[in-house]
């Protein structure tokens, strides 16, 4: 199974919260996670600082990457065909949705317009 984890949630394992800590690490201990550029970026734009930035870096360098050619190019036309920005999603979010759909995977997230927009079955929904 692989499960692709939105900003929100990395946040929330790097700030240890449970239950998202112990479930990524667990999922990640399996080898379930997986990640796309534009969430890493999400990610290191949250930084605080340099050292915030290293801790990131340090911790996803392992996490395998999802690498689908012209993402953004697909994922804006894949919003631009559901409309997506209407509902309040934008490029990134619909760059990871588009990367759940096309690699038939889960995605985890705690962003409540992606949640109802996407199909039940590509949401991870172990721990909300």
């Amino acid at each position: 199974m692989n499960i692709i984890l939105d900003s929100s949630v990395w946040f929330e394992y790097f700030k240890r919260n449970d239950p998202y800590f112990l479930e990524v690490q667990a999922q990640l201990n399996m080898l379930n996670i997986k990640i796309i550029d534009p969430v890493i970026g999400e990610i290191l734009q949250g930084a605080l600082n340099q050292n915030e930035v290293n801790f990131i870096r340090e911790h996803i360098q392992y996490v395998p990457k999802i690498e689908i050619r012209n993402l953004f190019e697909k994922a804006g036309t894949y919003s631009f065909e559901n409309k997506l920005i209407s509902k309040g999603i934008g490029l990134i979010d619909a760059c990871l949705i588009y990367a759940t759909i096309e690699t038939n995977s889960l995605l985890w997230t705690l962003d409540k317009k992606i949640i109802n927009f996407l199909d039940d079955k590509y949401l991870y929904t172990k721990v909300q």
